[in-house]
This record gives C-alpha cells, structure tokens and sequence, in this order.
C-alpha cells in the first residue's frame, strides 16, 4: 500500500471515529447495548411529529398595540396643548385610530394645525364633522401596518426568549403563514404544556411609580369619591394586593393612588433573578437591577421622595408598594409570596420582556408518542427497505464494485446522522425524507462512475486507467447535479417552515456527505483493490 493511500486511510478512520463520537459519545465503560441506546437518543433529537408535544397556534391581539399608540398620542396632543396655551374643551380617543379635540380656540386654530402638521407627522387632521372648532386625527394607514409588523416582530421575539429559557428540546416559534396576526408554537415532548402556556401569556410588565396618596381604598369607586369623582391630573387607580395584617378588605384588594408616568419600566432592566425572601421565610422573591441610563433618572427621584411610597407595578397590578428609606441607584426587589417555580417564571418573563399585546389561543393540540411512534416505525421501515433494494440492486449488477457501493452507501448514512448530531438539529418525518432521497442520490452518483468505467474497460483501457478516467469525468457531472439539489434544498431553508425545513436540513447533509463517500471513500477503497489484484485479472463491475 503507497504512503498516499495510507493516507487516506487514515483520514477516513478519523472521519468515521468523528461520527461514532457524534452519535454514541464516550460512555461509561463497560459499555452496554442500553448506554450506547441512551446516549443515541440523547445526541438525535426527534421533531413534533415524531416525539410527540404540544402545538399551539396564537393570536396577537395587534389592536391592542394601536390603541396604545393612540393613547400615548392623546397624552402628548395634551400636553402640548397646556404648554403652548391653546384652549380647548375635550381631548378623547374615538377608536383605535381616531383622536377628537373639541371646541378649539378659534383665535389659536392656527396654532393647533401648525403643531400637529408639525410634531405629530403620523397622523391626518381635518375639521371634525358636526363639531364647531373640533378636528379629528387620523392615523395614516402606513403608520398602523408599521405598528401591526413592529407588534408581531416583537412578539414572536419575545415569546422565542420565553421558551427558549424554560430549557425545552428544540421548540418552534415561527408564523403561521396563514394570517398575519398568527403565530405558532411547537414544544416537542412537552406533554403537559401548562408551565409553557403560562409563561407565554404573562404580560411581564413592569413599572416603578410613585404613590401620590398614601390611603388606599378599598375599591376603585371609593378612591373615586375621596377626589369628588374627578382624579388629580396626571394620577390613576391601580388594583394591588393588601399589605397589613388587620382591618383590611374581605376579598384582600386594595386600591393606589399612582401617578400615570412610571419612573421605571421593564425595558431599564438589566438583569432579573429569584433567590429566597430576606424578609418571608419559605418564600421567594425577585431582585433586578437597571440599566444606567434608569438609574440617572431612579437615584435622584428616590433621593427627593425618602419617606414617601413607591409602587412597584406587574401588569397593572401593584405587586408592593414599600416606603423609600434612602437613595437607590440601580436595584430593586419584587416581593409577592412568591413560590421558587413563580419567582423562576417571573424573572425569565422581566428578562426576556413584555409582549407588546396580548395574545389568544386560535388552538392547541397535544401529539401523543403514539403517533410519534408510528411514524418512526414506517419512516425507518422506508429507510431500511429503501436501503436493502438498493444494497441487492448494486450487488447484483456491479457485483464486487457494488459491496464498495454499499460501503459508500452505509458511511453516508453515518455521517448525515452524527452531523445532525453535531448541530443539534431536529429529526422529523420530511427529514426522514431527506434521508431517503439522499440514499437515491447516492445510488446516482455511484452509477454514473461505475457506468464512465465499464465504457472505458470496453475501450480496452487497463484497470487502474479506466478507474482513474471513469472517477475524473464523472467528476463534473456529479458536482453538477448536487450543487442544483443544494441550491433548491437551500431556497427551501430560507423561504420554508419547520416541516420543510427539517427536509431540507437533512438533504444538504446527505448530499455533502455523498460528495464525501461516493468521489473520495469509492476511490479510495478501488486503489487499495487494485493494489491487491493481478494486473491481468478482470475488475468486478
């Protein structure tokens, strides 16, 4: 055997240790036909359709996040109307995208129409029909599609940070396709989707504001009444949990004074974590910290109200609201009996962020292992049959050349499964289909060299003459025909969902792998035959 085939020998080896590593790892010796099991389903992980899970469809509620856009306009139209004092009689939000000003000064409509042309470019104004010295805005249909793809950007972001940080297997978040405002979730063996659900769904918003009335009330009515039913500008009521031990409300829920604008938000976060309650025994709070720029704004406004309350707001729920003793920087502490798994839960979703809108579930469907079972059986039985045919096919026309085919074969096999396991990407039945297709393509490649040097052996060409020119020209042809299969499997990644991306995945695999296999694996072992056989003797093929 020459150096250069010893070489490539070599390297082959290595090739395939690589891929006993990828697929069994190094198990605990002695080893067992159970640990080498273990460790295979560890490294390969199955898909949705065949492991079973949870697939859930959502809706974002897309209306919601224009609303809010439409209301935060109402506060700066509001606020710009008292600073630059222009009189008029009632501001309020129509529906979604419509904003009425009533009975607007006459002598200062000018100056309303210049500021609104002006700061407020992503609105329409015109006189308000039926209303002497009103105007109605409308938002510009640009503007409301920019929102409704911000909204959907965000929450399919948001909701693939959540998941992704419960540790489940490969989950999908992906849209649907199917309307614009849908987006779907797979949790692959995540039999019991509650945890996932509700961590989903969890608004995760939170806002640090001040208490601008230290009596709470007992209901939203009362706090209503104590302000002659008119609440002090710029303040708002928000729903919270009692907090005293005696003389409290039957059903435990109280009523804050806050002012509307928070000093903090969820988006100054900079880190959100659960450790045990420093002050309850047994349960668990969540301590943040923020982020510079917050805490320009959060020392000095703690600093000017020591003695004075600050509500700590979750979901417009006020979670605690705690007397500020000193000065705080940049940390804080959320307290709400909270249990380990919910304080967990809590910190992941301040983490990952608030989703923009709230969501709906379109549907849920949970696939049990037995359809996963199912599908493996008939996918592996495809395979192996597929495989066997092929194996009798190759033996019987190409005879010994065929048993190089079948190795050629079985070592692309290999490789495409470790490097899935490598990757760490996902199993599923359209991959199963890859995986067959690549056996066909496999097949191909094969018959093309071995048919090149059955021409070059009717020539009259020698052994090694005719292998060396059967594998030089159909070089060209197989690189031909792959790179046209890669190109199309590679327009099915980018454009494709995870169904057909998974095919896609295990086609491009198998194709590289069967460059690898039938060029430089099928040489290989034909150099070394023909270094083991009389010159005279006629190659099997």
């Amino acid at each position: 055997m020459n150096s250069q085939l010893k070489w490539k020998a070599v390297f082959i080896l290595i090739v395939i240790l690589l891929c006993a590593f990828g697929l069994f790892g190094l198990p605990d010796f002695p080893t067992s036909w159970s640990t080498l099991k273990n460790n295979w389903s560890q490294r390969i992980h199955l898909g949705l359709d065949l492991r079973g899970g949870s697939h859930l469809v959502l809706q974002v509620q897309v209306q919601e996040a224009i609303g809010l856009h439409c209301d935060q306009t109402v506060d700066r139209v509001t606020q710009q109307l008292h600073e630059k004092n222009i009189a008029f009689g009632e501001i309020r939000r129509v529906d979604d995208t419509h904003i009425l000003v009533r009975n607007v000064a006459v002598a200062e409509s000018g100056t309303f129409r210049d500021m609104v042309r002006d700061q407020f470019t992503e609105w329409d104004f015109a006189p308000a029909a039926g209303e002497n010295s009103g105007y109605l805005l409308t938002m510009k249909p640009s503007v409301v599609d920019e929102i409704q793809r911000e909204t959907m950007d965000q929450a399919l972001e948001t909701i693939n940070r959540r998941i992704n940080a419960l540790g489940l297997t490969e989950p999908t978040v992906a849209f649907t396709g199917r309307g614009k405002d849908e987006i779907l979730v797979e949790l692959p063996g995540e039999g019991d989707p509650t945890r996932a659900k509700a961590v989903i769904q969890a608004g995760g918003q939170l806002e640090l504001s001040r208490v601008e009335d230290d009596h709470t009330y007992s209901s939203e009515v009362e706090g209503l009444a104590a302000h002659g039913g008119v609440l002090p500008p710029g303040t708002e009521l928000v729903p919270g949990k009692f907090e005293g031990t005696t003389g409290g409300p039957a059903n435990g829920q109280v009523w804050y004074l806050l002012a509307r604008s928070p000093i903090v938000t969820g988006q100054d976060l900079r880190s959100a974590n659960p450790a045990p309650s420093q002050n309850y025994p047994g349960q668990y709070e969540v301590r943040f910290s923020l982020s510079t720029a917050a805490a320009s704004r959060f020392g000095p406004f703690t600093e000017a109200n020591i003695g004075r309350k600050m509500a700590i707001v979750l979901d417009h729920q006020v979670q605690s609201a705690p007397v500020i003793n000193g000065r705080i920087d940049d940390s804080g502490v959320i307290e709400g009996n909270f249990s380990q798994e919910s304080a967990n839960d809590l910190a992941l979703v301040l983490r990952a962020g608030a989703l923009p809108a709230s969501i709906k579930y379109l549907e849920e469907r949970t696939v049990g292992p037995s359809l996963g079972a199912d599908s493996i059986r008939s996918g592996v039985r495809a395979s192996i049959g597929s495989l066997i045919a092929v194996m009798i096919f190759l033996v019987f026309y190409y005879r010994l050349s065929g048993i190089n085919a079948v190795v050629a074969l079985l070592l692309n096999l290999i490789i495409l499964l470790a490097a899935l396991a490598y990757f760490g990407a996902t199993l599923t039945l359209p991959g199963i289909a890859g995986v067959v297709l690549t056996i066909g393509m496999g097949v191909d490649s094969n018959v093309l060299v071995f048919e090149r040097i059955r021409e070059e052996l009717r020539a009259g060409k020698a052994n090694a003459s005719a292998v060396d020119v059967g594998f030089d020209r159909a070089f060209l042809t197989i690189i031909d025909t792959h790179i046209t299969t890669l190109v199309s499997a590679a327009f099915l990644f980018l454009f494709g969902t995870g169904p057909v991306r998974g095919f896609a995945v295990t086609l491009v695999i198998g194709l590289l792998a069967n460059l690898f296999t039938s060029i430089y694996v099928s040489r290989a072992i034909f150099d070394w035959h023909l270094t083991r056989m009389d010159r005279q003797a006629a190659l099997s093929i």
